[in-house]
């Protein structure tokens, strides 16, 4: 009995480092996809307004979905792509990282939303942990710096279903890949106009992942350009085409002051102001006299 329970815990601990060191979960041909309708669970509710949300580049068909949610449909038959999600958790070393654009008022920064899955859940959040770093420039590049965070400081707050599952187009309806909506809040980062790039790390209860679903269009092989750190080196991420990821940044633009608006010329101030500047010339002229 001793000897199977030290087998097991071998062979768990063989399997854990195995997901660890895997960059990406990649399509399985011999995978048994679940098919089961969970029950009802929260749903991811946008509250502050949104300055930025990619999310509805996730999406390939709304209420198509296991049990009527949206779909996050992966090519692999039209398009040969194979790549579920990408490695961020943080039992492990790698990272991802994408960019985004800060207007010419710039950002006030109160609430930071990333996407994660973890095979076999359900629509119960099973993720715990979050960190991130705001960068204002490319990741890893010379010249490029951090404006804002760290990887070690766990600012998660939250996280919901984002009624959103992830799923292969050869298996449609599968509902073990449900992902979850992932956030820091009660921020307050002020960022001028630039652009930026976000790297981070999701934690999870579960062994596998958690892994970064990639923005998904129908039809297209190419999303973005994000970043994968390796532990090493930043790296661009490829699924037959580079990928981008979502997030849904929150918060407040910041107040632009303007040149100061015309006097008109038939107010009350305009006209004391011209009464004073007369008299101010006739005191000169008889000064001068």
């Amino acid at each position: 009995m001793k000897l199977q329970r030290i087998v097991g815990l071998a062979a768990g601990l063989v399997l854990s480092a195995s997901v660890v060191g895997q960059s990406r979960e990649l399509v399985s041909p011999t995978e048994a996809h679940s098919n089961t309708v969970h029950s009802a669970a929260p749903v991811q509710v946008l509250g502050t307004p949104a300055l930025l949300d990619t999310r509805a580049g996730l999406i390939t068909g709304t209420g198509t979905g296991g049990g009527g949610a949206d779909s996050s449909t992966l090519q692999d038959t039209s398009l040969g792509m194979g790549v579920f999600g990408f490695a961020h958790s943080t039992a492990g070393t790698f990272r991802v990282a994408d960019d985004f654009v800060v207007p010419a008022e710039g950002w006030t920064l109160s609430a930071i939303t990333v996407y994660a899955y973890q095979t076999g859940s359900d629509t119960n959040t099973t993720m715990n942990a979050f960190n991130f770093q705001i960068w204002d420039g490319e990741p890893g590049l010379v010249g490029s710096n951090i404006v804002f965070g760290d990887t070690t400081t766990n600012r998660y707050s939250s996280s919901l279903f984002s009624n959103i599952y992830r799923e292969l187009e050869s298996a449609p309806g599968a509902t073990n890949r449900p992902i979850m909506a992932v956030t820091a809040s009660g921020l307050a980062i002020d960022l001028p106009a630039g652009t930026y790039w976000i790297d981070w790390q999701v934690g999870g209860t579960l062994g596998s992942g958690p892994w970064a679903p990639p923005l998904t269009t129908l039809g297209q092989s190419t999303t973005g350009n994000a970043r994968q750190f390796d532990g090493a080196a930043w790296v661009a991420l490829t699924d037959v085409g580079p990928q981008g990821f979502p997030m849904t940044l929150a918060g407040t633009p910041n107040v632009v002051l303007g040149p100061p608006r015309p006097v008109p010329t038939n107010s009350p101030m305009f006209l004391l102001g011209l009464l004073a500047a007369v008299l101010g010339l006739a005191v000169v002229v008889m000064r001068r006299q």
